[in-house]
Protein backbone atom coordinates (compact mmCIF):
# COMPACT_ATOMS: atom_id res chain seq x y z
CA UNK A 1 0.00 0.00 0.00
CA UNK A 2 1.05 3.32 -0.66
CA UNK A 3 2.03 4.95 2.56
CA UNK A 4 3.36 7.66 1.02
CA UNK A 5 0.20 8.98 -0.51
CA UNK A 6 -0.53 12.48 1.34
CA UNK A 7 -4.67 12.23 1.41
CA UNK A 8 -6.62 15.42 0.33
CA UNK A 9 -9.91 15.87 2.60
CA UNK A 10 -12.44 18.08 2.11
CA UNK A 11 -15.16 18.50 4.92
CA UNK A 12 -18.59 20.39 3.46
CA UNK A 13 -21.06 21.35 6.33
CA UNK A 14 -22.90 24.75 6.93
CA UNK A 15 -21.65 23.97 10.79
CA UNK A 16 -18.33 25.61 11.45
CA UNK A 17 -17.81 23.33 14.82
CA UNK A 18 -18.27 20.25 12.53
CA UNK A 19 -15.79 21.29 10.14
CA UNK A 20 -13.80 22.62 12.55
CA UNK A 21 -13.48 18.90 14.53
CA UNK A 22 -13.81 16.98 11.19
CA UNK A 23 -10.18 19.26 10.56
CA UNK A 24 -8.73 18.02 13.69
CA UNK A 25 -8.92 14.32 13.02
CA UNK A 26 -7.69 14.60 9.60
CA UNK A 27 -4.80 16.98 10.55
CA UNK A 28 -3.96 14.58 12.78
CA UNK A 29 -4.10 11.72 10.45
CA UNK A 30 -1.85 13.25 8.30
CA UNK A 31 -4.21 14.29 5.65
CA UNK A 32 -4.08 17.78 3.42
CA UNK A 33 -7.75 19.50 4.94
CA UNK A 34 -10.11 21.51 3.23
CA UNK A 35 -13.72 23.37 4.02
CA UNK A 36 -16.44 24.82 2.15
CA UNK A 37 -19.32 25.59 3.89
CA UNK A 38 -22.19 24.82 1.00
CA UNK A 39 -22.04 22.22 -2.15
CA UNK A 40 -21.54 25.32 -4.56
CA UNK A 41 -18.42 26.54 -2.80
CA UNK A 42 -17.33 22.87 -2.19
CA UNK A 43 -17.22 22.25 -6.27
CA UNK A 44 -15.84 25.31 -6.75
CA UNK A 45 -12.63 24.58 -5.31
CA UNK A 46 -12.66 20.89 -6.14
CA UNK A 47 -12.34 22.55 -9.79
CA UNK A 48 -9.17 24.07 -8.41
CA UNK A 49 -8.13 21.62 -5.65
CA UNK A 50 -9.14 17.69 -6.21
CA UNK A 51 -9.93 15.62 -3.21
CA UNK A 52 -9.25 12.25 -2.48
CA UNK A 53 -12.11 11.93 0.12
CA UNK A 54 -15.11 13.53 0.66
CA UNK A 55 -16.86 13.76 3.88
CA UNK A 56 -20.31 15.91 3.21
CA UNK A 57 -23.56 16.36 5.36
CA UNK A 58 -26.73 15.82 4.20
CA UNK A 59 -28.94 18.78 4.94
CA UNK A 60 -27.31 21.91 3.85
CA UNK A 61 -28.83 25.28 2.07
CA UNK A 62 -29.20 25.89 -1.40
CA UNK A 63 -27.71 22.22 -2.46
CA UNK A 64 -28.45 19.13 -0.39
CA UNK A 65 -26.09 16.62 0.31
CA UNK A 66 -27.50 14.33 -2.51
CA UNK A 67 -26.80 16.45 -5.30
CA UNK A 68 -23.44 17.53 -4.04
CA UNK A 69 -23.01 13.54 -4.27
CA UNK A 70 -24.12 13.19 -7.88
CA UNK A 71 -22.00 16.26 -9.12
CA UNK A 72 -18.64 15.34 -7.35
CA UNK A 73 -19.04 11.27 -8.87
CA UNK A 74 -19.79 12.84 -12.09
CA UNK A 75 -16.92 15.63 -11.60
CA UNK A 76 -14.52 12.77 -9.67
CA UNK A 77 -15.44 9.48 -10.15
CA UNK A 78 -12.56 8.27 -8.53
CA UNK A 79 -12.91 10.22 -5.75
CA UNK A 80 -14.07 8.52 -2.43
CA UNK A 81 -17.18 10.60 -1.14
CA UNK A 82 -18.82 9.90 2.38
CA UNK A 83 -21.70 11.70 4.03
CA UNK A 84 -22.67 12.79 7.27
CA UNK A 85 -26.35 12.50 8.92
CA UNK A 86 -27.11 14.04 11.58
CA UNK A 87 -30.98 12.78 11.59
CA UNK A 88 -31.09 9.38 11.80
CA UNK A 89 -32.60 9.43 8.70
CA UNK A 90 -30.70 5.39 7.32
CA UNK A 91 -32.96 5.57 4.15
CA UNK A 92 -31.90 8.82 2.80
CA UNK A 93 -28.00 7.31 3.60
CA UNK A 94 -29.02 4.64 1.70
CA UNK A 95 -30.22 6.48 -1.03
CA UNK A 96 -26.81 8.17 -0.96
CA UNK A 97 -24.47 4.80 -0.65
CA UNK A 98 -26.30 3.80 -4.18
CA UNK A 99 -25.30 6.93 -6.00
CA UNK A 100 -21.98 6.26 -5.14
CA UNK A 101 -21.37 7.41 -1.51
CA UNK A 102 -18.58 5.21 0.41
CA UNK A 103 -20.64 4.84 3.90
CA UNK A 104 -22.18 6.86 5.91
CA UNK A 105 -21.82 8.38 9.59
CA UNK A 106 -23.72 9.94 12.15
CA UNK A 107 -23.37 13.06 13.66
CA UNK A 108 -22.54 13.46 17.00
CA UNK A 109 -19.57 11.66 16.91
CA UNK A 110 -19.77 9.15 19.72
CA UNK A 111 -17.05 8.40 20.33
CA UNK A 112 -14.60 10.97 18.54
CA UNK A 113 -12.73 7.66 17.92
CA UNK A 114 -15.46 6.26 15.68
CA UNK A 115 -14.69 9.45 13.20
CA UNK A 116 -11.28 8.94 12.99
CA UNK A 117 -11.43 5.22 12.07
CA UNK A 118 -13.79 6.52 9.69
CA UNK A 119 -12.10 8.23 8.22
CA UNK A 120 -8.85 6.05 8.04
CA UNK A 121 -10.46 3.17 6.62
CA UNK A 122 -11.60 6.13 3.66
CA UNK A 123 -7.85 6.81 3.34
CA UNK A 124 -6.74 3.14 2.97
CA UNK A 125 -9.22 2.48 0.24
CA UNK A 126 -7.57 5.33 -1.68
CA UNK A 127 -4.42 4.21 -1.11
CA UNK A 128 -4.77 0.55 -2.47
CA UNK A 129 -6.76 1.78 -5.13
CA UNK A 130 -3.61 4.02 -6.00
CA UNK A 131 -1.23 1.04 -5.65
CA UNK A 132 -2.94 -1.11 -7.15
CA UNK A 133 -3.53 1.37 -10.84
CA UNK A 134 0.45 2.32 -10.08
CA UNK A 135 1.57 -1.57 -10.38
CA UNK A 136 -0.86 -2.24 -13.35
CA UNK A 137 0.67 0.42 -15.10
CA UNK A 138 4.02 -0.55 -14.18
CA UNK A 139 3.61 -4.03 -15.73
CA UNK A 140 1.83 -2.75 -18.84
CA UNK A 141 4.79 -0.36 -19.45
CA UNK A 142 6.97 -2.67 -18.77
CA UNK A 143 6.01 -5.61 -20.95
CA UNK A 144 5.15 -3.18 -23.73
CA UNK A 145 7.55 -1.23 -24.00
CA UNK A 146 10.68 -3.33 -23.32
CA UNK A 147 12.33 -2.60 -20.11
CA UNK A 148 11.41 0.38 -17.44
CA UNK A 149 12.39 -2.54 -14.78
CA UNK A 150 12.94 -2.05 -11.03
CA UNK A 151 11.32 -2.64 -7.47
CA UNK A 152 13.61 -0.14 -5.61
CA UNK A 153 12.11 3.08 -4.15
CA UNK A 154 13.65 5.20 -6.82
CA UNK A 155 12.38 3.83 -9.76
CA UNK A 156 9.19 3.08 -8.49
CA UNK A 157 8.51 7.41 -7.99
CA UNK A 158 9.87 7.20 -11.64
CA UNK A 159 6.98 4.92 -12.38
CA UNK A 160 4.03 6.80 -10.86
CA UNK A 161 5.52 10.41 -12.28
CA UNK A 162 4.74 8.24 -15.87
CA UNK A 163 1.73 7.46 -14.62
CA UNK A 164 0.87 10.77 -13.87
CA UNK A 165 2.13 12.54 -16.65
CA UNK A 166 0.87 10.27 -19.74
CA UNK A 167 -1.88 12.57 -20.28
CA UNK A 168 -0.93 16.24 -19.97
CA UNK A 169 -0.13 18.99 -22.49
CA UNK A 170 2.52 20.37 -20.01
CA UNK A 171 6.11 20.77 -21.28
CA UNK A 172 8.55 17.79 -19.46
CA UNK A 173 11.96 17.49 -18.58
CA UNK A 174 13.50 14.19 -18.10
CA UNK A 175 17.11 14.49 -17.02
CA UNK A 176 20.00 11.71 -16.13
CA UNK A 177 23.47 10.18 -16.86
CA UNK A 178 24.33 8.37 -20.14
CA UNK A 179 22.33 5.15 -20.33
CA UNK A 180 19.78 5.46 -17.68
CA UNK A 181 16.96 5.10 -19.77
CA UNK A 182 15.45 8.48 -20.88
CA UNK A 183 13.58 7.75 -24.31
CA UNK A 184 11.93 4.98 -22.62
CA UNK A 185 10.27 7.08 -20.30
CA UNK A 186 9.56 9.43 -22.94
CA UNK A 187 8.14 6.58 -24.74
CA UNK A 188 6.16 5.32 -21.64
CA UNK A 189 4.33 8.50 -21.41
CA UNK A 190 3.36 8.54 -25.08
CA UNK A 191 2.15 5.31 -25.62
CA UNK A 192 1.10 4.64 -22.07
CA UNK A 193 -1.81 7.49 -22.45
CA UNK A 194 -4.30 9.61 -24.77
CA UNK A 195 -1.49 10.07 -27.14
CA UNK A 196 -1.15 6.73 -28.04
CA UNK A 197 -2.10 6.59 -31.31
CA UNK A 198 -0.91 10.10 -32.40
CA UNK A 199 3.20 10.53 -33.41
CA UNK A 200 5.75 9.97 -31.59
CA UNK A 201 8.59 11.61 -32.95
CA UNK A 202 12.47 11.51 -31.47
CA UNK A 203 15.11 13.84 -32.11
CA UNK A 204 18.82 13.42 -30.75
CA UNK A 205 19.56 17.14 -30.69
CA UNK A 206 23.65 16.04 -30.31
CA UNK A 207 23.93 14.41 -33.67
CA UNK A 208 21.40 16.92 -35.79
CA UNK A 209 24.68 18.81 -38.17
CA UNK A 210 24.80 22.41 -36.74
CA UNK A 211 23.91 24.07 -40.20
CA UNK A 212 21.13 21.56 -40.82
CA UNK A 213 19.33 21.97 -37.58
CA UNK A 214 16.85 24.59 -38.33
CA UNK A 215 15.78 22.13 -41.48
CA UNK A 216 15.18 19.34 -39.73
CA UNK A 217 13.10 20.95 -37.06
CA UNK A 218 10.82 22.38 -39.14
CA UNK A 219 11.11 21.50 -42.43
CA UNK A 220 12.50 23.81 -45.78
CA UNK A 221 10.90 24.73 -49.19
CA UNK A 222 12.10 24.06 -52.37
CA UNK A 223 15.05 26.18 -53.58
CA UNK A 224 15.90 27.14 -50.23
CA UNK A 225 19.05 26.46 -49.90
CA UNK A 226 21.56 24.50 -52.21
CA UNK A 227 20.13 21.17 -52.64
CA UNK A 228 16.63 21.82 -51.71
CA UNK A 229 14.87 20.29 -54.78
CA UNK A 230 12.10 19.88 -53.49
CA UNK A 231 9.86 20.52 -50.16
CA UNK A 232 10.20 18.81 -46.77
CA UNK A 233 8.37 18.73 -43.68
CA UNK A 234 10.34 19.27 -40.48
CA UNK A 235 9.69 16.67 -37.81
CA UNK A 236 7.64 19.21 -35.43
CA UNK A 237 5.08 19.06 -38.28
CA UNK A 238 5.47 15.33 -38.50
CA UNK A 239 4.69 15.30 -34.62
CA UNK A 240 1.64 17.20 -35.18
CA UNK A 241 -1.01 16.20 -32.21
CA UNK A 242 0.97 14.22 -30.81
CA UNK A 243 4.77 14.13 -28.39
CA UNK A 244 8.27 15.38 -29.95
CA UNK A 245 10.84 14.13 -27.87
CA UNK A 246 14.13 16.42 -28.23
CA UNK A 247 16.94 14.06 -26.61
CA UNK A 248 19.85 16.05 -25.35
CA UNK A 249 18.85 19.48 -25.65
CA UNK A 250 21.73 21.00 -24.24
CA UNK A 251 23.59 20.52 -27.34
CA UNK A 252 21.24 22.71 -29.45
CA UNK A 253 23.18 25.86 -30.08
CA UNK A 254 22.03 29.37 -29.00
CA UNK A 255 20.98 30.57 -32.25
CA UNK A 256 18.76 27.09 -32.09
CA UNK A 257 17.63 27.81 -28.72
CA UNK A 258 16.05 30.72 -29.51
CA UNK A 259 14.07 29.84 -32.35
CA UNK A 260 12.77 26.93 -30.53
CA UNK A 261 11.68 29.09 -27.68
CA UNK A 262 9.87 30.75 -30.30
CA UNK A 263 8.24 27.38 -31.40
CA UNK A 264 6.92 26.80 -27.96
CA UNK A 265 5.65 30.05 -27.15
CA UNK A 266 3.70 30.68 -30.58
CA UNK A 267 3.08 27.42 -31.31
CA UNK A 268 3.68 27.65 -34.97
CA UNK A 269 6.70 27.15 -37.36
CA UNK A 270 7.97 28.54 -40.57
CA UNK A 271 10.24 26.35 -42.97
CA UNK A 272 13.50 27.77 -43.93
CA UNK A 273 12.76 29.76 -47.14
CA UNK A 274 9.52 30.04 -46.50
CA UNK A 275 7.23 33.27 -45.15
CA UNK A 276 4.42 31.64 -43.94
CA UNK A 277 4.04 30.16 -40.17
CA UNK A 278 2.33 27.12 -39.72
CA UNK A 279 0.52 26.28 -36.29
CA UNK A 280 1.67 22.68 -34.40
CA UNK A 281 0.19 21.39 -31.75
CA UNK A 282 3.27 19.20 -29.85
CA UNK A 283 3.39 17.83 -26.52
CA UNK A 284 7.12 18.46 -25.81
CA UNK A 285 9.18 16.03 -24.12
CA UNK A 286 12.97 17.17 -23.68
CA UNK A 287 15.90 15.28 -21.65
CA UNK A 288 19.38 16.02 -21.00
CA UNK A 289 22.12 14.69 -19.08
CA UNK A 290 24.03 18.30 -18.29
CA UNK A 291 23.00 20.55 -15.51
CA UNK A 292 20.96 23.00 -17.44
CA UNK A 293 20.60 25.00 -14.38
CA UNK A 294 24.47 25.41 -14.05
CA UNK A 295 24.30 26.03 -17.78
CA UNK A 296 21.55 29.12 -18.09
CA UNK A 297 23.53 30.62 -14.72
CA UNK A 298 26.83 30.42 -16.62
CA UNK A 299 25.28 31.33 -20.17
CA UNK A 300 25.75 28.21 -22.09
CA UNK A 301 21.87 27.79 -22.21
CA UNK A 302 19.30 30.30 -22.48
CA UNK A 303 17.52 30.81 -18.90
CA UNK A 304 13.62 31.42 -20.68
CA UNK A 305 13.98 28.20 -22.55
CA UNK A 306 14.98 26.07 -19.80
CA UNK A 307 12.11 27.74 -17.86
CA UNK A 308 9.72 26.94 -20.47
CA UNK A 309 11.05 23.48 -21.09
CA UNK A 310 11.08 22.69 -17.13
CA UNK A 311 7.84 22.78 -16.21
CA UNK A 312 8.17 19.35 -14.70
CA UNK A 313 11.20 17.53 -14.23
CA UNK A 314 11.70 14.09 -13.65
CA UNK A 315 15.11 12.51 -12.80
CA UNK A 316 16.06 9.39 -13.73
CA UNK A 317 18.81 7.94 -11.21
CA UNK A 318 21.86 5.87 -12.04
CA UNK A 319 22.32 2.45 -11.47
CA UNK A 320 24.84 2.41 -8.95
CA UNK A 321 21.79 4.41 -6.91
CA UNK A 322 19.44 1.38 -7.29
CA UNK A 323 21.76 -1.51 -7.04
CA UNK A 324 18.98 -3.57 -5.50
CA UNK A 325 17.83 -3.39 -9.16
CA UNK A 326 20.53 -5.38 -10.48
CA UNK A 327 19.27 -8.97 -10.16
CA UNK A 328 16.44 -7.84 -11.93
CA UNK A 329 17.58 -6.06 -14.25
CA UNK A 330 20.52 -8.98 -15.19
CA UNK A 331 17.79 -11.49 -15.54
CA UNK A 332 15.21 -9.07 -18.02
CA UNK A 333 18.11 -8.70 -20.09
CA UNK A 334 19.06 -12.80 -19.97
CA UNK A 335 15.58 -13.54 -20.89
CA UNK A 336 15.58 -11.35 -23.72
CA UNK A 337 19.09 -12.58 -24.84
CA UNK A 338 18.94 -16.02 -24.29
CA UNK A 339 15.99 -16.27 -26.73
CA UNK A 340 13.77 -19.40 -24.94
CA UNK A 341 16.89 -20.83 -23.29
CA UNK A 342 17.77 -21.03 -19.64
CA UNK A 343 20.94 -19.80 -18.56
CA UNK A 344 21.93 -19.04 -15.35
CA UNK A 345 24.38 -16.24 -13.28
CA UNK A 346 26.98 -17.32 -10.64
CA UNK A 347 27.23 -16.16 -7.67
CA UNK A 348 30.92 -15.18 -8.45
CA UNK A 349 29.09 -13.32 -11.82
CA UNK A 350 26.77 -11.40 -10.03
CA UNK A 351 28.70 -10.70 -7.21
CA UNK A 352 31.03 -8.75 -9.45
CA UNK A 353 27.72 -7.00 -11.41
CA UNK A 354 26.38 -5.64 -8.44
CA UNK A 355 30.07 -4.10 -6.96
CA UNK A 356 30.56 -2.35 -10.26
CA UNK A 357 29.77 1.05 -10.39
CA UNK A 358 28.18 1.11 -13.90
CA UNK A 359 29.31 4.70 -15.39
CA UNK A 360 27.47 3.64 -18.39
CA UNK A 361 23.99 2.67 -16.15
CA UNK A 362 21.21 0.18 -17.46
CA UNK A 363 22.44 0.44 -20.92
CA UNK A 364 26.00 -0.70 -20.15
CA UNK A 365 24.18 -3.51 -18.39
CA UNK A 366 22.78 -4.51 -20.86
CA UNK A 367 25.57 -4.53 -23.57
CA UNK A 368 27.13 -6.45 -20.60
CA UNK A 369 24.52 -9.11 -20.37
CA UNK A 370 24.93 -9.35 -24.25
CA UNK A 371 28.42 -9.88 -25.13
CA UNK A 372 28.30 -12.58 -21.94
CA UNK A 373 25.33 -14.60 -23.64
CA UNK A 374 27.15 -14.36 -27.06
CA UNK A 375 31.15 -15.13 -25.37
CA UNK A 376 29.28 -17.59 -22.77
CA UNK A 377 28.79 -21.58 -22.88
CA UNK A 378 24.74 -21.03 -23.77
CA UNK A 379 24.51 -22.96 -20.23
CA UNK A 380 25.53 -20.10 -17.82
CA UNK A 381 27.12 -16.71 -17.06
CA UNK A 382 30.58 -16.71 -15.25
CA UNK A 383 32.81 -14.24 -13.88
CA UNK A 384 35.21 -15.21 -16.49
CA UNK A 385 32.01 -14.11 -18.97
CA UNK A 386 31.90 -10.78 -17.76
CA UNK A 387 33.73 -7.75 -19.39
CA UNK A 388 37.09 -7.09 -18.11
CA UNK A 389 36.19 -3.08 -16.97
CA UNK A 390 33.58 -5.34 -14.35
CA UNK A 391 36.05 -7.95 -13.46
CA UNK A 392 39.25 -5.71 -12.87
CA UNK A 393 37.19 -2.85 -11.60
CA UNK A 394 37.71 -1.45 -8.01
CA UNK A 395 34.12 -2.45 -6.17
CA UNK A 396 32.01 0.97 -5.31
CA UNK A 397 29.80 1.35 -2.20
CA UNK A 398 26.66 -0.23 -2.39
CA UNK A 399 23.95 2.38 -2.10
CA UNK A 400 21.75 3.52 1.03
CA UNK A 401 18.48 2.01 -0.33
CA UNK A 402 20.70 -1.17 -0.70
CA UNK A 403 22.19 -0.83 3.15
CA UNK A 404 18.89 -0.23 4.40
CA UNK A 405 16.87 -3.31 2.63
CA UNK A 406 19.52 -5.88 3.81
CA UNK A 407 21.41 -6.92 0.73
CA UNK A 408 25.03 -6.72 0.12
CA UNK A 409 27.48 -8.10 -2.21
CA UNK A 410 29.01 -11.03 -0.39
CA UNK A 411 25.92 -13.20 -0.07
CA UNK A 412 24.23 -13.24 -3.48
CA UNK A 413 21.41 -16.06 -2.38
CA UNK A 414 19.85 -12.99 0.25
CA UNK A 415 20.12 -10.38 -2.51
CA UNK A 416 18.10 -12.67 -5.13
CA UNK A 417 15.84 -13.94 -2.09
CA UNK A 418 15.26 -10.26 -1.00
CA UNK A 419 14.13 -9.11 -4.26
CA UNK A 420 11.83 -11.51 -4.92
CA UNK A 421 10.05 -11.60 -1.63
CA UNK A 422 9.74 -7.48 -1.91
CA UNK A 423 8.03 -7.65 -5.50
CA UNK A 424 5.88 -11.09 -3.93
CA UNK A 425 4.60 -8.81 -1.44
CA UNK A 426 3.85 -6.14 -3.54
CA UNK A 427 1.88 -7.68 -5.85
CA UNK A 428 -0.22 -9.65 -2.62
CA UNK A 429 1.48 -13.58 -4.11
CA UNK A 430 -0.09 -12.79 -7.66
CA UNK A 431 2.79 -14.95 -9.71
CA UNK A 432 2.00 -13.70 -13.48
CA UNK A 433 2.26 -10.06 -12.17
CA UNK A 434 5.48 -11.14 -9.90
CA UNK A 435 7.31 -12.61 -12.99
CA UNK A 436 6.79 -9.95 -14.74
CA UNK A 437 7.87 -7.20 -12.92
CA UNK A 438 10.94 -9.63 -12.23
CA UNK A 439 11.90 -9.75 -16.03
CA UNK A 440 11.50 -13.38 -15.56
CA UNK A 441 9.65 -16.28 -17.04
CA UNK A 442 7.02 -18.13 -15.09
CA UNK A 443 9.21 -21.62 -15.22
CA UNK A 444 12.28 -19.29 -13.77
CA UNK A 445 9.62 -17.61 -10.85
CA UNK A 446 8.63 -20.71 -10.13
CA UNK A 447 11.78 -22.38 -9.34
CA UNK A 448 13.32 -19.67 -7.54
CA UNK A 449 9.79 -19.15 -5.20
CA UNK A 450 10.61 -22.88 -4.60
CA UNK A 451 14.06 -22.58 -4.13
CA UNK A 452 13.36 -19.91 -1.48
CA UNK A 453 10.15 -21.76 0.33
CA UNK A 454 8.42 -17.99 -0.94
CA UNK A 455 4.72 -18.77 -1.52
CA UNK A 456 4.26 -21.87 0.42
CA UNK A 457 2.32 -24.89 -0.29
CA UNK A 458 0.56 -23.54 -3.28
CA UNK A 459 4.08 -22.83 -5.46
CA UNK A 460 4.71 -26.50 -5.27
CA UNK A 461 1.83 -27.64 -7.81
CA UNK A 462 2.79 -25.52 -10.58
CA UNK A 463 6.36 -26.39 -10.32
CA UNK A 464 5.49 -29.94 -10.76
CA UNK A 465 3.50 -28.98 -13.72
CA UNK A 466 6.52 -26.66 -15.93
CA UNK A 467 9.24 -29.31 -15.20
Amino acid sequence: MNEDLRIRLLIVDDEQSIRQLCMTVGDALGFICMEADGGDSALALLEEQPAHIILTDMVMPNMSGLTFLERVKKMLPRTEVAVMTGHGSVETAVQAMKLGAYDYISKPFSPLEELRLFLRRMAEKVRLVEENEFLRERVDTETELHGIVGASAKIQDVLRMISRLKDTHTPVLITGESGTGKELVARAMHFRGSFAKRPFVAVDCGSLVPTLIESELFGYERGAFTGAVKARTGLFQSANGGTIFLDEIGELPPEMQAKLLRVLQEKEVRPVGSNQKIKVDVRVIAATNRDLEAEYRNGTFRKDLYFRLNVVTVRLPPLRERRSDIPMLAHWFLERYARGGSIQITNAAMKSLLQYDWPGNVRELENCIERAVALGDRRTIDFNDLPPSITSGVPGDMSAESASSGLTTTDLEDIERATIERVFEQVKGDKALAGKMLGISRATLYRKLKRYNIGGREVAAPIQALQ
